[in-house]
C-alpha cells in the first residue's frame, strides 16, 4: 500500500470536494494535523472513519486504498489486493507491538531483579534497602501488567478446540494461566477451556467458518 499516493489522492478527492483541510477535519471530528499527515503520506486514516471519509470524498473504501479510481472491470482483483495489503499491514503491526513487549520487560524485569539483589546483599540502613525493594516490586508489576495489555491488544488467540481466534479482555488475559505467550483461556465462541495460542492474524476464522458452510451446503 503506498501511503504517499492514498495522500495524494486524499488530497485531490478533497479538492474537488471543494473542502480545505480544515473543513474536512471539522467534518470528521478530528483535528487538521491528522488530515495533513494523510495527504502527506506520513499515516493512514484510521479504519472507524474510513467509511464516513469515503462518503465525504465521494469514493469508495477500495478507491481510497489504492490512491486512484478503480474502472468497474478492475474493482475485484483491487478489492482482493487491497484486503491482502491491509491484513500484511495488520500482521506487521501485531508483529511489531509484540517485540515492543519483550523489549519492555525484560530489560525491566533484570533491572528490577539486580535492585533486589543489591538491596538484599550490600550494606545499607533500613529505610534504603525497603524502598529499593518495594521500588523494584513495583516496576516489575507495573511493567507486567503493560506487557500483557500489549500482549491483550496485538494479534489474537486461537481456541484449540473450535479453532476460533478473538481478542479476550484485559482482564481475562491477565488472569488466564500461561506459558509464554500461551494461557489457559475459555473460548467464546464453543464456550470450552483450552490452551490457546497468540496468531498474528484472525484469517483462520473466516477460512473455518466457510469451511462450515460448505459441509452444510453439502
Amino acid at each position: 500500500m503506498d501511503q504517499i499516493k492514498t495522500g495524494k489522492f486524499i488530497a485531490s478527492c478533497r479538492k474537488e470536494q471543494g473542502m480545505t483541510q480544515a473543513v474536512l477535519a471539522e467534518k470528521l471530528g478530528i483535528s487538521n494535523r491528522a488530515v495533513s499527515k494523510w495527504e502527506t503520506g506520513k499515516s493512514l486514516p484510521d479504519s472507524g472513519i474510513m467509511l464516513e471519509l469515503c462518503e465525504l470524498l465521494k469514493i469508495n473504501v477500495n478507491e481510497l486504498l489504492s490512491g486512484e479510481k478503480i474502472m468497474a472491470e478492475k474493482y475485484d482483483k483491487r478489492a482482493e489486493d487491497n484486503l491482502i495489503a491491509m491484513r500484511k499491514e495488520m500482521e506487521d503491526q501485531n508483529r511489531m507491538m509484540l517485540r515492543m513487549e519483550y523489549w519492555i520487560a525484560f530489560p525491566s524485569v533484570i533491572s528490577g531483579l539486580v535492585i533486589l539483589f543489591i538491596a538484599s546483599f550490600v550494606e545499607m540502613s533500613v529505610w534504603l534497602r525497603a524502598a529499593f525493594i518495594v521500588f523494584a516490586f513495583v516496576m516489575i508489576l507495573a511493567v507486567a501488567f503493560i506487557a500483557v495489555r500489549i500482549e491483550q491488544k496485538a494479534g489474537f488467540y486461537e481456541c484449540r478446540k473450535c479453532h476460533h481466534r478473538y481478542v479476550p479482555t484485559y482482564y481475562q488475559t491477565n488472569l488466564a494461566p500461561h506459558i509464554g505467550r500461551t494461557r489457559y483461556m475459555k473460548c467464546p465462541e464453543c464456550k470450552k477451556r483450552s490452551c490457546q495460542k497468540k496468531v498474528l492474524t484472525k484469517e483462520a476464522q473466516i477460512s473455518t467458518k466457510t469451511s462450515h458452510t460448505n459441509h452444510g451446503d453439502l
